[in-house]
């Protein structure tokens, strides 16, 4: 009989109304976001029952944007495993935090500072962390920056395309340049790259963002077949929507079903212990497919999402009001809740 898949936890967040809280408990494999793929069951049913401990025993694995959110709950999950972690953000500070709440937890940690916009940095990065630890075996390129802007308020904004494109794409192929050829050489290796929902469901108002992570999924696609042979392995994780600081500035997402870092924790080490190609749910792989056979009932869709959820006064450059952006009304919180994880 194949193993069961595990669970999820129950979704927490802040209760907002009985529509929130209803989207907000997990309901079969949409509400747990049980990471749900063909080929990752089939891994299973193969390779049978597998531990993160077993995973990530006597290897170092680095973490970008590891000082918070989703990049701080799997360095803990991590480093209770057994896993030797290397935490790579810009402030030292909340990094020298981070490393403590690991070591709190029994697990080895060690601080990078790094500016990820700075290609020649992340250089430097990748020499002192193989120098100090001998290798990396698996990478997590968690980092990232999120841009909500409708292409309206753009016109003149090609920076923020630039921006996104530099974090997003070029740092994290930076540093699979960097790490690849050791992993080539000793014939083992894991690259899982942190992507979006927003490939799959293509929405609005985030161009700049799935584009850049469209570009590093479909680079790591070309990379895993040459790296076949040498049993290296990507795999694409196509994240839904997660609380943490970077939505904060979208006050509507206080309304928006989500998942907690912890939660996304456990979707990381699920990638880890697993290495399945992708990884996503169900909505996802679900807007995926319509696309793939409908494009044009897809574009219907996404703009209806497009009229119902306004720019933030963020993204408008426009002070506060007596408005909040959380006024959505009671269709935008049953549209979320019926596509929920999509960051509209």
């Amino acid at each position: 009989m194949a193993p069961r898949l595990p669970r999820l936890p129950k979704v927490v967040s802040r209760p907002i109304g009985t529509v929130t809280r209803l989207a907000n408990t997990p309901m079969g494999n949409a509400g747990s976001y049980r990471p749900v793929y063909g080929t990752h069951l089939l891994d299973r049913v193969i390779n049978g029952p597998r531990s993160l401990e077993g995973a990530v025993a006597g290897k170092v694995i680095l973490i970008t944007g590891a000082s918070s959110g989703i990049g701080l709950a799997t360095a803990e999950r991590i480093g209770s495993a057994g896993g030797t972690v290397v935490l790579v953000a810009r402030g030292k500070e909340k990094l020298d935090e981070a490393k403590a709440s690991v070591e709190a937890r029994g697990g080895t940690a060690h601080v990078h500072p790094t500016d990820l916009s700075d290609l020649e940095a992340i250089d430097r990065l990748a020499d002192d962390v193989i120098a100090a630890y001998g290798q990396v075996d698996v990478l997590i390129n968690n980092a990232g920056r999120s841009i909500r802007r409708s292409v309206a308020l753009s016109y003149d904004r090609f920076h923020d395309f630039e921006r996104t494109m530099q974090l997003n794409y070029f740092a994290p192929l930076r540093l699979i340049l960097k790490l690849l050829p050791g992993m080539r050489e000793r014939r083992s290796g894991h690259v899982i790259n942190v992507s979006s929902i927003g490939v799959q469901t293509k929405v609005p108002r985030f161009g700049a963002y799935i584009a850049s992570k469209a570009a590093l999924d479909t680079l790591s696609d070309a990379i895993q077949a040459e790296a076949h042979d040498d049993n290296i392995r990507f795999t694409t994780v196509h994240m839904p929507l997660v609380r943490t600081p970077m939505i904060a500035p979208t006050t509507l997402y206080d309304k928006f079903p989500t998942l907690t870092p912890e939660q996304a924790s456990d979707v990381l080490a699920n990638a880890i212990t697993y290495r399945p190609r992708r990884l996503g749910s169900p909505i996802g792989q679900v807007a995926a497919f319509a696309d793939a056979l409908n494009p044009q009932v897809m574009d219907a869709v996404r703009n209806r999402g497009y009229h119902m959820f306004p720019d933030s006064k963020a993204a408008k450059g426009t002070p506060d009001t007596k408005h909040s952006d959380a006024e959505i009304g009671r269709a935008g919180e049953t549209f979320a809740r019926m596509t929920r994880g999509v960051h509209w």
